[in-house]
């Protein structure tokens, strides 16, 4: 047996400790379901407020994500975009400089399929293991430990991280070797930012033809077209109801990726290029912060 398979075999010990790295909108949601299934919880964040009732809890605070890592059997993070996944990760104090061999690195950000790769690449050197994990399903689903969980990586490192993920998420699936997780994210969100735009455009022809919109949303509601993302964009684009599931910024950043990972593979996907420019447009006039439920906004004057 190699060095490396050695060390790899005995790491893969029960996990015990599991730190948080990231405690945002989707982080500090989690993290509480960790410690409430029996994990021994540890957390960081570069705004150390925002663990503060985590760590009133008995989570274990850490000034840096190296620091963390040390003491962990495993870590989540929950970052915003690619570069602080990148910095977290690979840099000279990140995780897998710090983390110990046999420690499980479990990254729910959505970012790239590349990154995600050389993550995977880095961490395997150090006899450490990585899977990319991202999310669907949004703060609420969070919250309740009902997440869809797409993962990428190997199959031994997925089975032995399963338990604590079915703790975050109901649904979840090993999609396939390292950065698979985050394309089947990309899949999702081309499906949901056209699904946003596409229900925004018909929302606005209603209103021109006359037609009473929450009639429709219901009457639609049970028809081919009917279902959770129909339910949830159309009833708020009505109601004028904005919060962030997703916020605009957030999704173009994933918008960018989509595009970046296509052509990349020489796909052309014209509706994904048309899809993003109408996001752009709607984050230009100041509403990057809202959901993307605020598309309709675009027609405001129409």
């Amino acid at each position: 047996m190699s060095e490396e398979k050695s060390v790899r075999t005995r790491g893969k010990s029960r996990i015990r400790a599991v730190g948080f790295v990231g405690l945002g909108m989707m982080g500090s949601v989690m993290a509480p379901l960790a410690a409430k299934a029996g994990y021994e919880l540890h957390v960081h964040a570069r705004t150390r407020s925002k663990a503060a009732r985590l760590v009133e809890a008995g989570a274990i605070w850490h000034d840096t994500p190296g620091d963390l890592a040390l003491a962990c059997d495993a870590v989540v993070t929950v970052l915003r975009f690619p570069v602080d996944v990148r910095q977290v990760y690979l840099g000279p104090e990140g995780l897998i400089a710090r983390a110990r061999p046999g420690t499980l690195l479990v990254d729910t950000t959505t970012s790239n399929p590349s990154l995600a790769r050389l993550i995977w690449e880095t961490a395997a050197a150090r006899g450490i293991a990585a899977l990319d994990a991202p999310v669907s399903g949004g703060p609420k689903r969070a919250a309740s430990g009902s997440l869809a969980i797409m993962v990428g990586g190997e199959a031994a490192d997925f089975e032995r991280a399963l338990p604590l993920l079915r703790v975050l998420g109901l649904i979840v699936h090993l999609m396939g070797p390292a950065g698979s997780g985050q394309h089947a994210k990309i899949v999702s969100q081309i499906v949901y930012a056209a699904s946003s735009a596409a229900i925004a455009e018909g929302l606005a022809y209603a209103r021109q033809s006359g037609l009473d919109a929450q009639r429709l949303v219901e009457i639609l509601d049970g028809g081919i077209v009917g279902g959770p993302l129909w339910e949830y964009l159309a009833a708020r684009m009505v109601d004028r109801e904005f919060e962030p599931g997703l916020a605009v910024h957030y999704l173009l950043k994933d918008l960018g990726i989509a595009i970046e990972e296509s052509a990349r593979m020489g796909l052309d996907l014209p509706v994904l290029g048309t899809t993003r420019e109408r996001f752009e447009e709607l984050a230009a006039l100041g509403y990057g912060a809202e959901g993307a439920q605020s598309a309709i906004r675009l027609y405001d004057n129409a």
